[in-house]
């Protein structure tokens, strides 16, 4: 039974590790997707002020180039971090599918002892 016991606490703690996981990568995209924004509006600013929108014009702003570079950077990134959010929230369902079914079977597997113990007491006292 102690071994059980370990066993469903580990479970337990790798749930509560990969919700962990699951909000980081969440607050990750978060800043990435503030921090493209940032990027997209800094971009149209620069176009406004220069008044050249044509990324393959010759006086086109090399600031405009570098933050356009790094805004798609960010879209790659937040795709990828995406993916990786898909995964973790499957392995975090998985996990805590087990931990649920690991408690059920205690559960069941503890009435059976309670009422295994109420027919021996109930034999010895007659």
């Amino acid at each position: 039974m102690r071994s059980r016991e370990t066993a469903l606490r580990s479970k337990r703690f790798e749930v509560e590790e990969k919700a962990r996981k699951v909000q980081g990568l969440e607050q990750m995209i978060r800043d990435f997707e503030q921090m493209a924004s940032d990027l997209e509006r800094q971009v149209r600013a620069e176009e406004d002020r220069t008044g050249i929108r044509d990324r393959s014009h010759f006086a086109y702003s090399t600031f405009a180039k570098a933050a356009n570079q790094r805004h798609e950077n960010l879209l790659a990134s937040i795709a990828g971090l995406r993916a990786k959010l898909a995964d973790a929230v499957r392995e975090h369902d998985e996990v805590q599918a087990e931990v649920a079914a690991s408690e059920s079977a205690d559960t069941i597997e503890a009435d059976r002892s309670r009422r295994r113990a109420d027919r021996l007491t109930g034999v010895s006292l007659r």
